[in-house]
């Protein structure tokens, strides 16, 4: 992977984490979520106004991408009612690279070296293996695992379909925007009928999510759909989980986690992935 789109997938992953951070952070998940879904809006018109609009070949591609990410915010939403936080998230996350890396190969025909998927499997265990932190995490909660895997699995199918979308419409931003604003309408839809009296709820309680999460979450994953544009959507898609880094981090020094032996291995884990993917031909 080129320096270039290494290192802007490591940005994407720390705006990642710290937009993670801001929901974590806050009492009502199904509000900070909205929040900072519906602060993609303003971000999003802003960027349909400088680019050019996504090639008519890429709709089949958003059309797709609206189901997809919906899917996965329900999902992911429903997966943290009933489990831990910090072990649902490894289990959603660290499931997608092996499911991209794995579908890639074998029904895209992607050619990956052994090189290359060394570190994606790195990776998606080191992220895993954060699962067994507490003796209270989601593989012994059944329905809590079954529900994060699921959630995997639309963060995988996203990002295969925002990657492949992304190069059909000629402009990964422009495919990005229009995707994010037309998700947001959407899920404030969705919230609506599922939580009566949220959306008004957000200027007050849910600003700080809206104004900071919002742009943070739109870059973050507008940096990740160019980079697709760039390198092979499996090893973007792994190097950008590493964002779990720097929200296990984010947890200990400002939220003020604890920080034990398990995390750290976890970490070294992740970390020796990343910097092989780095040098992988």
């Amino acid at each position: 992977m080129e320096t270039t789109v290494f290192l802007i997938v490591l940005v994407a992953a720390l705006l990642h984490a710290t937009w993670n951070a801001v929901v974590k952070g806050g009492a009502d998940k199904h509000l900070g979520m909205t929040a900072v879904v519906l602060g993609h809006i303003p971000i999003s018109i802003v960027a349909i106004l400088f680019v050019p609009l996504p090639d008519f070949a890429s709709w089949p591609y958003f059309l797709a991408g609206m189901v997809l990410h919906i899917g996965y915010q329900l999902f992911l939403l429903n997966s943290y009612r009933i489990g831990d936080l910090t072990q649902v998230y490894p289990i959603a996350r660290g499931t997608a690279p092996i499911l991209v890396a794995l579908v890639s190969v074998l029904v895209l025909g992607v050619t990956l070296t052994t090189s290359q998927l060394l570190p994606v499997f790195m990776i998606a265990i080191g992220i895993m293996s954060l699962t067994l932190v507490r003796q209270r995490d989601g593989l012994r909660n059944p329905r809590a695992a079954a529900l994060a895997f699921v959630t995997g699995c639309f963060i995988a199918g996203y990002s295969l379909n925002d990657g492949l979308g992304a190069r059909e419409a000629g402009t990964a931003v422009g495919f990005y925007a229009w995707l994010s604003l037309v998700n947001a309408v959407l899920f404030a839809a969705i919230m609506r009928v599922m939580k009566p009296g949220l959306l008004t709820r957000i200027p007050t309680e849910g600003l700080r999510a809206f104004l900071f999460g919002g742009p943070a979450s739109f870059a973050a994953y507008a940096l990740v759909v160019w980079a697709f544009t760039q390198a092979p959507i499996a090893l973007v898609t792994a190097l950008r989980e590493t964002s779990i880094i720097a929200a296990l981090l984010i947890g200990v020094f400002f939220l003020k986690e604890r920080l034990d032996l398990a995390k750290v291995a976890s970490t070294v884990i992740t970390l020796t992935g990343a910097i092989l993917l780095r040098f992988a031909r």
